[in-house]
């Protein structure tokens, strides 16, 4: 009977062992007298409970990606939205481009009513400029700065500043060539600038 009952007993504080092991390991407390460290799970996974057969849920960790991978094709976000909404195609422009900071500056007037050039410009593709900014109004719209890490290319000497209003709402924007980021907005706005860029 006493045999019975020491058996018991030990019985009853191995299992308390167990649990208090089992428990050290979910609270991330290390067990009585035991000699390895718990580790808790990241603070930035969530868990979702899925049922299990037997009618009860077991916790999944979700893992929430705090970067994107290399294959990343999101949009760039220095330039203008890859869906940009349409304009009423109405603009009063001054343009001036540098093609180097000697060269003599080339002015423009770009006017347009409706997506159609005015008599009163001077552009060399007024009808093209014109189409573009009733396509994009937003070309001429500096991007929200970012820290969004830019190529460091140079992509030639020239500038450009754009004036004036576009669907009744002022704009003035600066374009250069100096980086990657720079050469992307020139790029999109090449157009209304009447200039393509490129290294001299």
């Amino acid at each position: 009977m006493r045999l019975r009952s020491v058996r018991s007993a030990l019985a009853v504080l191995a299992l308390a062992g167990l649990s208090a092991t089992g428990l050290a390991a979910c609270t991330g407390t290390p067990a009585p007298g035991g000699s390895g460290s718990a580790t808790s799970a990241p603070a930035s996974s969530s868990s979702t409970a899925a049922p299990t057969p037997g009618g009860s849920s077991t916790s999944t960790p979700t893992q929430v990606p705090t970067t994107l991978g290399p294959g990343d094709t999101g949009p760039n976000p220095s330039l203008p939205g890859p869906n940009p909404v349409p304009g009423q195609g109405n603009a009063e422009l001054s343009i001036t481009v540098l093609d180097s900071p000697e060269a003599a500056p080339r002015n423009y007037t770009l006017v347009c009513q409706g997506g159609t050039p005015a008599a009163e410009s001077n552009h060399p593709t007024a009808a093209a400029a014109c189409a573009a900014l009733e396509d994009n109004p937003g070309l001429l719209i500096p991007p929200t700065p970012t820290d969004q890490a830019c190529t460091q290319q140079f992509g030639g000497p020239q500038t450009a500043t754009v004036t004036g209003a576009v669907d009744g709402t002022e704009v003035t924007a600066r374009f250069s060539r100096t980086d990657g980021c720079q050469i992307a907005l020139w790029d999109a706005a090449a157009g209304i600038l009447g200039s393509s860029g490129g290294a001299a």
